[in-house]
């Protein structure tokens, strides 16, 4: 499987919702300023069609309908949804959320998230991600003033490093769930090396991603809005929902690569009978 079946892990920036409720636990109502439940809509949406995609690849006649139906069961948005809440609940720890709650629930930090969902539906068309990715390709290694700024983000964030270790984790977790289903006899140690193979190429789409998504997510914002946007990224407190959201996502990705995996296993060996 390839890292881009995994993409919706790129980037775990997430959407704004109007009429917040300030109740509920710390990690809860950041999630919920965070737009959790958008994005998962959005992710099942990228991963039905990439699951699809996958299906048609590896499987033909009968089989094929039933890991359709497998793939839609996989990507629920409740189960992706609290696998999430609770590895993110977590990971955080006791760290004080108090001030990243306040301003993700602010207007600066709705419209925020507003644009990076905006952004984030957007590049779901082939043919905006494309232009994205050709307008972050004709500004690399220039000295847009734009550009500079979406580079310290990315770094203070570790997003390429974060999310290409995402990606590879959740392909080895496709291979396990092929390889417990009975379709292929590998060892974990050949699937490592198989996954590892694809770190280069997942790492130059990773970061050609990001920069694409970033570029394009905050133009509307200005230099001073993006500044103290990576100010709060570089914050303690702002590291640990970093790191959070990573362990949430992963744990939700992880889960459903080793269920398409097993699934698959099982419509290919139907399909041999």
């Amino acid at each position: 499987m390839r890292a881009r079946l995994i993409q919706a892990a790129l980037v775990f920036i997430v959407s704004a919702q109007t009429g917040l409720a300030q109740t509920g636990s710390m990690p809860d109502r950041l999630l919920t300023a965070l737009g959790l439940p958008q994005i998962v809509e959005i992710m099942r949406t990228e991963g039905l069609r990439s699951g699809d995609e996958l299906a048609r690849d590896m499987i033909m006649g009968s089989a094929l309908d039933q890991l359709q139906r497998d793939v839609d069961r996989i990507y629920n948005p409740d189960a992706m949804e609290q696998t999430v809440r609770a590895g993110f609940a977590e990971a955080v720890g006791d760290t004080d959320l108090a001030p990243l709650v306040s301003f993700f629930e602010s207007d600066e930090g709705q419209r925020v998230v507003g644009l990076e969902l905006s952004a984030r539906q957007a590049m779901t068309d082939p043919g905006v991600e494309e232009a994205a990715r050709e307008r972050a390709r004709s500004l690399d290694g220039s000295d847009d003033p734009r550009f500079a700024l979406v580079t310290r983000f990315i770094a203070a964030n570790d997003l390429v490093v974060a999310n290409v270790a995402g990606a590879l984790n959740s392909n080895f977790a496709f291979y396990k769930g092929l390889g417990d289903g009975g379709a292929f006899e590998m060892s974990e140690g050949d699937m490592l090396a198989d996954v590892w193979s694809q770190e280069d190429e997942t790492r130059a789409d990773t970061r050609e991603w990001l920069y694409a998504f970033l570029l394009m997510a905050y133009g509307p914002l200005g230099d001073g809005d993006l500044e103290r946007y990576i100010a709060l990224s570089s914050t303690p407190e702002g590291q640990a929902m970093n790191r959070a959201l990573f362990t949430g996502f992963n744990s939700m990705f992880d889960q459903i690569s080793y269920a398409l995996g097993r699934s698959a296993a099982r419509a290919m060996q139907s399909e041999e009978l």
